[in-house]
């Protein structure tokens, strides 16, 4: 049975590489509750960057599509992001997530998943040609929070 977010927030942004900021720096607000490390919230910065990113350059290519963001926090002190598009989707997932594999042309690096992957305690990657991409990404904080009662 899936344990049941202690918060959530939702956002819905158009793929434009200016929200690419924004998009960090309001996960990176919402997680402050945990009370992370800088170390904590920079990765989870980084693998936001990556996955929104991913969206505007990949996804949607040369148009605009919206950008879901999920972002949870769970008592045990485990923070989950969700970053999910409508876009042209992942033909081998697998493959994708070979570092320096990349769609993105000689410009790009082609180690998104691989930074994700790295910065992250665990990465789920869900695609269907033709669908959209959903990441899913967890990071456990330390706990260093009180609890109630």
């Amino acid at each position: 049975m899936r344990a049941k977010a202690k918060n959530e927030m939702k956002l819905v942004i158009p793929s434009n590489s200016a929200n690419e900021s924004f998009a960090r720096t309001a996960v990176a607000a919402f997680m402050a509750q945990l009370d992370p490390t800088i170390e904590e919230m920079t990765d989870i910065k980084t693998a936001v960057s990556e996955a929104v990113t991913n969206c505007i350059v990949h996804a949607y290519r040369d148009t605009i599509g919206n950008i879901w963001i999920e972002a949870r926090i769970y008592d045990d002190g485990r923070f989950c992001v969700s970053v999910k598009d409508k876009g042209c989707g992942i033909p081998d997932i697998a493959k994708a997530r070979e570092p320096l594999f990349t769609t993105g042309g000689s410009e790009r690096a082609g180690l998104g998943f691989a930074v994700m992957e790295s910065f992250t305690d665990r990465l789920r990657v869900r695609s269907a040609v033709g669908k959209g991409t959903t990441v899913t990404m967890e990071k456990r904080v330390a706990q260093r929070y009180r609890h109630d009662g």
